[in-house]
């Protein structure tokens, strides 16, 4: 059982940091709740207990203060719906004297929430001053927010030398994430695949590092696979590629074949002879890309390849789409490779999706549920895997 799990919240006011850090389009809806609905049943926890509930969250990137774009009022409709009808205040800022009144006042049963704290450049600076105006809110702090556990700001890590040690806690998504996280890490059974995705292998490179010394097999996707293949020589068109990254992904190689550990790279492609969702498309051997074409999906040899070494997986890490899934023509390697997970996992394999791509990809073929753990951490999960230590969670585990 965990500290939260345990705790009696009746007549305490639970300051939880949650990641309400989602995506809204234009009209200001938003388009992917998965963060949202990880926080509820550490918010219904204490509202059950006859707490009250003081929610903290960023959202976005605001540059120049308070931004409307970047209100938590926003998403104020849609929680309101999540928590069933709870009653849920606004208040229009974090620690001023409208966010210190209503919380004074908030009853039993109520939920407050305050406006993006990252409309104060205190909070990623870490500030103590800042820091401790939050804490004066609440009688319990919570870290429910996962997704920014790698960040030392102050609502992640300075806050929480205000409370005392049975007076801090995790709430119950970050406890899941920690226990999922380090089911791979350290109790994985095997043969553990992991696959890695996305643009860049200078993103992944220290991941790649850690996996080499716990995976039986490590599977590259994306566009980072074109680094690897021109490392190894192969023609890439005018796929993205790394060039001052060649000699690393020629290391990482040797590094695989000297520790047994076996290293898919894609044999062929969908190729393109220009990144638009109505390009030119043929599926060429990896060996064999014309000039002017850029490989922007897995082919069919390499979904098949790929997909029997994951269905005779016990332990699978995903990271990474396989392509440019956002655009039709370039989502089938992706989705293939979602199927052969939720098909592992339907066989027995422990599972855990981890990373925004891969993430909204589990959530865009509608697998979520037949994967077992769906991470809220991109690069928090990251971190974390490369064995940093994530502010958030030494702050409250450091006591």
């Amino acid at each position: 059982m965990s500290a939260l799990s345990n705790f009696n919240f009746s007549g305490k006011k639970a300051l939880i940091r949650v990641d309400f850090n989602v995506p809204l389009n234009a009209a200001f809806q938003i388009t992917d709740d998965t963060r949202m609905r990880a926080a509820v049943p550490t918010i219904q926890k204490v509202l059950h207990d006859g707490g009250s509930v003081i929610l903290m969250s960023h959202l976005g990137r605001p540059k120049e203060g308070p931004t409307d774009k970047y209100s938590l009022k926003h998403i104020l409709h849609h929680l309101i719906k999540l928590l069933n009808g709870t009653t849920v205040k606004f208040a229009s800022d974090c620690i001023g004297n409208e966010a210190v009144n209503d919380a004074e006042t908030l009853q039993p049963g109520e939920v407050l929430l305050l406006e993006n704290l990252r409309f104060y450049k205190e909070e990623e600076k870490g500030d103590v001053a800042f820091a401790k105006k939050l804490a004066s809110l609440g009688d319990v702090y919570v870290n429910d927010a996962f997704g920014t556990a790698h960040r030392a700001h102050a609502s992640t890590a300075v806050i929480a030398q205000f409370f005392e040690p049975a007076h801090k806690m995790f709430g119950l998504l970050m406890n899941a994430e920690v226990a999922n996280a380090e089911k791979v890490m350290h109790d994985a059974s095997t043969p553990f695949t992991a696959i890695l995705g996305g643009a860049k292998v200078s993103d992944k490179i220290l991941i790649i590092e850690m996996l080499l010394n716990k995976a039986n097999n490590i599977i590259i996707g994306g566009g980072m696979a074109y680094t690897f293949l021109r490392a190894q020589g192969h023609p890439i068109g005018t796929s993205i590629c790394e060039y001052d990254k060649l000699d690393l992904a020629n290391e990482l190689i040797k590094k695989a074949a000297e520790k047994g550990v076996k290293l898919f790279i894609p044999v062929d492609s969908v190729v393109a002879d220009r990144f638009a969702a109505d390009a030119n498309t043929q599926i060429v051997d990896n060996d064999k890309i014309p000039d002017n074409w850029m490989g922007l999906d897995i082919g069919e040899k390499s979904i098949t390849l790929f997909s029997d070494v994951i269905k005779n997986s016990k332990t699978i890490l995903w990271n990474g789409p396989m392509g440019v899934f956002e655009m039709e023509k370039f989502q089938n390697g992706t989705k293939a490779i979602a199927l052969a997970i939720a098909e592992a996992t339907k066989q027995g394999a422990f599972s855990l999706i981890g990373g925004g791509d891969s993430v909204a990809a589990i959530n865009q073929f509608d697998l979520v549920d037949q994967v077992s753990y769906v991470s809220t951490g991109g690069g928090a999960l990251l971190e974390y895997f490369e064995g940093k230590e994530l502010p958030g969670i030494a702050a409250i585990r450091n006591v």
